[in-house]
């Protein structure tokens, strides 16, 4: 009786010490981590473009002659700043003037005929088709005076406006073609200066003329100049394979910039995107535009959720999709957590 009587108070015992070990695996496996939330609600997040690109103004020029020839003079230098009429080069005009000539004196012995063929025509000596071939002989000796008037007018280059000199291609005495560079100018002297800069389709889909942006230069990066949208390529660029925009410094800004110079450039384009806006630290395991979240809908259990991102800046995301059917985003301590992980909100 004594022996039955122990067995059962050991047996009591040992039950009661599984049962106590039992609970305490279950308490650890549910241990209630501490977080903190926010609210979820959608919102419009205005998108920064960030890209490069070189300066540049809107009229860079390569100049050339209209006819070949041998090259007289180059009057300026690469780096030398011209006035709008100012003479840049000429042609030896030698062949030039012979032409013009040669013009000159056909011309004036189709005045001769014509002259001398409606007297006779009105003396009954010459004929109708006569006189109307001399008149055609003669239109055509004054077209070919103009012309030739003109191509001496073209031996000479000028600057068409106030820039500088970027790049001469050709020296004196070197025998050069119709349409050969010459000289290439652009019109600094006015000080429109804007940034060229490659942009993805998407990207230029959010950009508007007129949008706002900030360009900064190696040469003087504490600096940050304002500028603005002018113009929007319609077509992809292929040597770059990217969309080409430019951006027009505004009127006033004043820099040390050169034509090639390099720009780095921030647009804030006029199209937002909507979604919701998180803080950067929310995100875990991000891969391209995906990442995982955690969210609780009782505040009580975390899921863990697939997102979309949208738009990056330096403290925020915006996520477009996979917040649709979530009321809390876990914020702070979600580094701890696994899907349907127990949760304590703190303040």
């Amino acid at each position: 009786m004594r022996t039955s009587l122990l067995w059962l108070v050991l047996l009591t015992g040992v039950v009661s010490s599984c049962s106590s070990s039992k609970e305490e695996v279950k308490e650890m496996n549910e241990e209630i981590i501490p977080v903190k939330v926010m609210a979820l609600e959608r919102s419009r997040m205005k998108v920064e473009i960030k890209t490069s690109g070189v300066f540049t103004t809107d009229d860079e020029t390569v100049l050339s002659f209209k006819h070949g020839g041998i090259v007289k003079s180059v009057e300026v230098n690469e780096g030398d700043f011209v006035k709008q009429g100012q003479v840049l080069a000429t042609l030896e005009m030698t062949e030039i003037t012979a032409a013009v000539e040669q013009a000159q004196l056909a011309h004036e012995k189709a005045l001769r005929d014509f002259n001398r063929t409606k007297i006779l025509f009105e003396d009954s000596v010459a004929t109708l088709e006569q006189l109307e071939n001399a008149k055609t002989g003669f239109d055509l000796s004054k077209r070919q005076l103009d012309a030739a008037n003109f191509n001496g007018k073209y031996a000479t280059i000028r600057a068409n406006g106030n820039g500088y000199v970027l790049k001469k291609f050709v020296n004196s005495g070197q025998l050069v073609g119709p349409g050969t560079p010459v000289l290439q100018i652009n019109g600094a002297g006015k000080g429109e200066w804007m940034l060229n800069a490659g942009v993805s389709d998407a990207e230029w889909a959010s950009i508007s003329t007129g949008d706002s942006a900030v360009i900064t230069t190696d040469t003087d990066p504490d600096r940050k100049l304002e500028a603005v949208v002018s113009r929007k390529s319609e077509g992809l660029d292929p040597m770059s394979g990217t969309f080409m925009i430019q951006l027009k410094l505004k009127k006033g800004e004043k820099a040390a910039i050169a034509s090639g110079l390099f720009g780095k450039a921030t647009i804030a384009a006029g199209r937002a995107n909507e979604g919701w806006q998180v803080p950067m630290e929310a995100l875990l395991d991000s891969d391209g535009n995906k990442a995982f979240v955690f969210v609780t809908d009782d505040k009580v259990t975390a899921r863990k959720v697939t997102v979309q991102v949208a738009q990056l800046t330096n403290e925020r995301v915006l996520i477009s999709k996979g917040l649709e059917n979530a009321a809390f985003l876990i914020v702070n301590g979600n580094a701890y957590l696994t899907d349907k992980s127990k949760i304590k909100i703190i303040e």
